[in-house]
């Protein structure tokens, strides 16, 4: 009886590192396939800001970066916020990299200068921070506000990164990634049930 509780988060751990392991592995994969076979030249599925034959970089370009700096620059952020949002709710997970996904994409496909190629999982990364940022406020659970206020506080001068700031970064990925994750999160609101 008393090894329950240690069973049942030691489970909730291993699905946590399995399902994000996958999706960094996933890039890793990519990224050393790329670097290996030349010919695959992946970066070409990045997005193409308003270039309707090539939509599909949308969906492709967080799984897809321009250099091994890229890809290790992003990879702890990547793994560290995801596995904040799945050990919460492993739906959770695959909802908000979705809706961040999305929106980051169609964000950058609209407004990205044109000739650009944007590649990369930081829209996603922005989705997440902007979810645990305010997911707190819309939960209004003790654990999710706490988590949301160390965010805040340990990682709050991200939310600079959502401006043009530097040349070669895409601030547009940054910004509707992160207006993705609060969407999420106002998604994921549940009104407080009171007793009549």
């Amino acid at each position: 009886m008393t090894t329950s509780h240690p069973q049942s988060l030691a489970k909730r751990l291993s699905t946590v590192l399995w399902s994000v392991g996958l999706l960094i592995s996933l890039m890793w994969f990519l990224e050393i396939s790329d670097r290996v076979i030349p010919v695959l030249n992946l970066e070409q599925y990045g997005i193409y800001p308003r270039n309707m034959q090539r939509w599909y970089g949308i969906f492709c370009a967080p799984f897809l970066h321009g250099s091994w700096q890229h890809l290790v620059t992003n990879t702890p952020p990547f793994i560290l916020f995801g596995g904040l949002i799945a050990i919460h709710s492993l739906g959770d997970l695959w909802v908000v990299s979705a809706i961040a996904t999305l929106v980051s994409g169609i964000g950058v496909w609209l407004i990205a200068p044109a000739q650009t190629i944007t590649l990369g999982a930081s829209g996603v990364i922005f989705g997440y921070f902007g979810f645990l940022l305010f997911r707190g406020l819309f939960e209004r659970s003790l654990v999710s506000l706490f988590i949301s206020v160390a965010i805040a506080v340990s990682y709050g001068g991200l939310i600079w990164q959502v401006f043009p700031t530097e040349p070669h970064i895409s601030w547009q990925a940054h910004l509707f990634g992160f207006i993705g994750g609060v969407l999420a999160a106002s998604l994921y609101s549940f009104p407080i049930s009171t007793k009549e």
